[in-house]
């Protein structure tokens, strides 16, 4: 069993998965000290999608299953504010939440299993190919990657988890599931 862990949270209505790059705009004085803080330690923080529906003063309104990002680059904008560009690298599931004084929350959390490798006799090739097709209509979502990988099962699943425009609750149910044959054959579907 995997122990648990606490970590700073950055709770967004857009998500990042594992492989996946998503530039944030910093300004709130909590996430600015969250910034100062993975990088002073050289660590990251967690990424989690908003629950619409829950309660903020019980901090229900994160959903369970996050991501684990680190910082890969910085810039200062043309507003002056800072702009960051993370990486997703592993899910994690939040057991709690606590708010520090400056509104900052932190959880509580465990590591989750990362997804199985593609399963044999299934083909991506649909998905993979309308995923390139969006990537290269909006190229600036091709500029976040050194390498995009269309080929791999998990990499392209995790992007149109990321881009479609579903609700953060059908997101987490393919995610706790962590099957990746039942989210190709949704993607296939919708595809098509």
């Amino acid at each position: 069993m995997n122990s648990y862990f606490t970590l700073p949270l950055f709770p967004l209505s857009a998500h990042v998965l594992p492989g996946g790059r998503i530039s944030l705009r910093i300004f709130e004085p909590r996430y600015v000290r969250l910034i100062k803080e993975a990088c002073k330690d050289d660590r990251g923080f967690g990424i989690c999608m908003l629950n619409s529906q829950g309660d903020k003063t019980k901090n229900e309104h994160i959903y369970p299953i996050g991501t684990y990002v680190q910082i890969i680059d910085f810039n200062v904008l043309s507003d002056g504010m800072l702009g960051i560009t993370v990486e997703g690298k592993q899910c994690f599931s939040i057991s709690s939440v606590t708010t520090d004084n400056d509104g900052l929350r932190i959880g509580e959390c465990q590591w989750l299993d990362i997804w199985q490798d593609q399963p044999k006799g299934h083909d991506i090739s649909l998905v993979g190919d309308k995923l390139k097709e969006i990537f290269d209509k909006y190229p600036e979502q091709s500029l976040l990657y050194e390498t995009l990988q269309f080929n791999d099962l998990n990499w392209v699943i995790y992007r149109w988890l990321e881009l479609l425009p579903v609700n953060a609750e059908q997101k987490q149910q393919f995610l706790q599931q962590k099957d990746s044959v039942k989210a190709l054959d949704f993607l296939t579907q919708l595809v098509e």
